[in-house]
């Protein structure tokens, strides 16, 4: 019994608790959530060149993380459409060997008129290892509701026209 108590003491929530749990729920209650500064720029590539030949890079894109499946599945359209015309080889996930595979994760956040999308792809390696990231915002009108409703076909066009161009800048600088 005696150890029962002394455990309890030693496991009482302190203030460090208490105020992580009043931040997390005020964090919540921000009328319009507003984007970090500066994020609407393309991010420099960074990541080391590609040591395979430019010409012999093989992509893999991997289910998108945070966005309704019918709009996914549009992004990944149009992500196919952009790399064909730009000479970029992509494969079937399931059970292919790739050079690269990209991981996609994307949020969208709406006020009265707008709606922003923020997407990220890293890029990683066969160890998994990250070698480039490509990120950057679109914004779409109408923000009423559900900010995923207000992204329309032409936002998800350009969505892949700057990754797809990101990705292979990154490709043929070596």
């Amino acid at each position: 019994m005696r150890s029962t108590k002394l455990f309890a003491s030693r496991c009482r929530p302190g203030p460090a608790l208490a105020a992580t749990i009043l931040a997390v729920a005020l964090a919540g209650c921000q009328g319009s959530p507003e984007p970090p500064r500066g994020i609407g720029q393309a991010a420099p590539i960074t990541g080391p060149a590609p040591v395979v030949p430019a010409g012999q890079v093989t992509l893999a894109f991997e289910p998108f993380t945070g966005i309704p499946g019918n709009i996914a599945d549009e992004l990944a359209r149009d992500i196919g459409i952009q790399a064909r015309q730009a000479n970029l080889t992509l494969v079937r996930r399931v059970g292919a060997t790739a050079t690269y595979r990209v991981n996609g994760y994307l949020s969208a956040t709406s006020d009265r008129s707008s709606t922003t999308v923020f997407y990220v792809f890293d890029i990683v390696d066969a160890s998994g290892r990250r070698v480039n990231r490509v990120s950057g915002t679109e914004t779409a009108s109408g923000g009423a509701g559900d900010p995923w409703s207000s992204v329309d076909s032409s936002t998800l066009t350009r969505i892949a026209q700057r990754s797809v161009s990101q990705i292979q800048a990154w490709i043929n600088r070596g």
